[in-house]
């Protein structure tokens, strides 16, 4: 067991709570935590069908709830039961695409269910530390493709970045609070674009090429040139918990970035590694124009603050992040490999080779 991961158990006396745990990343943080040791609660809305969560039949394995963060009162009422010690939250509205659709319930969700959470934190005995999961895309970008450093200036254009923007302000209030009250100790990880096995949402690159990949239809991409700081969704979750480790410590952090070392791979790219890394006949479609009005061309992010403090580095680079999950995908359509091996063989990969 890696030695700097197995402290976080250490100085746990209680739960872990993960709010947004039968998603994507809430349901591989869970599994993360588990093979460590730790106890992990659930607070989530109903897991979707065909999600990872449903996939590895994860309904009933720990204590949870399937409600709204935007319930003031489930969510003080659940953490008053489960007395959880810490909070990971990933709760969120996390589509762009959705967002434009559904705006209002995108700022609910990702503001006033961050708001929820950090007044319930705030007022349970048992809970040091708050790690929320904001986005990269939080930064003012004028896609000039500098990456971004946590002290830069912050701002939203669609619905999704302006939201977490929000939640943002909340947690720096949060964090005012807790140096003139005292409280948990708050702090806002942001991270790239994060894949890997079992991501099965709608209007995410990854997921469409696996569709289509595995029904054997053509798949359009749109906005082929944009560039994203792609990372294997082991990558950020590894240092949420060294994050957590240092928090509970007693060291400050506001906020802190997970990104890749190399530079951003533009969209093509991915694709064209996900193709070879399937192996088969697959018919894939770039869209050539640009939706400049959805999402910005350029994204990249400094992530050397986590490197300084943390001692983190990426465990997979951008291609060899596609590679894997395109494997995981692979494997399980082409092979028929369980999702629970699949996903535990990530896991065992990736905790072998973080740094001791």
């Amino acid at each position: 067991m890696n030695s700097r991961l197995n402290s976080v158990s250490n100085l746990l006396d209680g739960p872990v709570l993960v709010t947004g745990h039968t998603g994507f990343k809430g349901t591989w943080l869970t599994l993360l935590l588990e093979e460590l040791g730790v106890e992990v609660v659930g607070y989530s809305l109903p897991p979707e069908i065909d999600s990872l969560y449903d996939r590895l039949g994860r309904v009933g394995r720990i204590q949870e709830e399937y409600a709204d963060v935007r319930n003031l009162d489930l969510v003080q009422r659940f953490v008053e039961h489960t007395k959880p010690v810490a909070v990971f939250h990933l709760a969120a509205q996390p589509l762009v695409n959705e967002s434009y659709k559904s705006p209002r319930e995108t700022f609910e969700t990702n503001v006033l269910g961050t708001v929820n959470l950090l007044d319930a934190a705030f007022q349970a005995d048992t809970i040091k530390a708050f790690v929320s999961i904001t986005t990269d895309k939080v930064y003012k970008n004028d896609n000039r493709g500098v990456a971004f450093k946590e002290n830069d200036a912050l701002s939203g254009k669609d619905p999704y970045s302006a939201s977490k923007v929000g939640s943002e302000a909340a947690i720096v209030a949060w964090q005012q609070i807790a140096k003139i009250s005292g409280g948990p100790r708050v702090v806002a990880t942001r991270a790239g674009n994060v894949i890997g096995g079992g991501d099965w949402a709608k209007d995410r690159l990854i997921p469409d090429l696996i569709r289509g990949f595995s029904r054997g239809e053509v798949v359009q991409v749109r906005n082929p040139g944009s560039t994203r700081p792609w990372q294997h969704v082991l990558d950020p979750l590894i240092g949420y918990l060294l994050t957590l480790d240092e928090v509970l410590k007693g060291n400050s952090i506001e906020a802190i970035n997970f990104g890749p070392k190399e530079a951003s791979l533009a969209v093509s790219e991915v694709v064209d590694i996900a193709i070879k890394s399937w192996g088969e006949s697959v018919a894939v479609k770039l869209e050539n124009s640009v939706e400049s009005g959805y999402e910005a061309n350029k994204l990249e992010l400094n992530s050397s603050l986590a490197k300084e403090l943390l001692n983190w580095d990426p465990i997979w680079d951008q291609k060899s992040a596609v590679q894997a999950t395109t494997a995981w995908w692979k494997d399980l359509f082409l092979e028929g490999k369980e999702p629970g091996y699949l996903c535990n063989r990530d896991i065992k990969f990736a905790l072998e080779h973080t740094l001791p």
